[in-house]
């Protein structure tokens, strides 16, 4: 079986002041990086998962974290794991 690499772009709005504490937490999700936060709550938030399930569980890990407002996916892409090592 051929594994797949699936990255996800999201916009996580939190609660301002949960923006500190929300950072740390995400940053023990396997594979979360947060890229940017701003004063509001918003946070750029990116997730390299090996399945779409994988991907939409750690979504779901996101919202159920204290603070979190809502989680919106905006990018979203996956392919074989071997394409990743081609020259483009």
């Amino acid at each position: 079986m051929n594994q797949e690499i699936h990255i996800a772009g999201l916009v996580v709005h939190a609660s301002p002041d949960a923006v500190p504490t929300l950072r740390s937490a995400i940053s023990l999700i396997p594979g979360a990086q947060v890229h940017a936060a701003a004063a509001d709550g918003r946070m750029v938030v990116t997730l390299e998962t090996d399945s779409t399930k994988r991907t939409l569980d750690q979504m779901d890990a996101l919202r159920a974290l204290p603070g979190v407002l809502s989680v919106a996916l905006v990018y979203q892409h996956a392919e074989q794991a071997a394409a990743m090592d081609e020259e483009v």
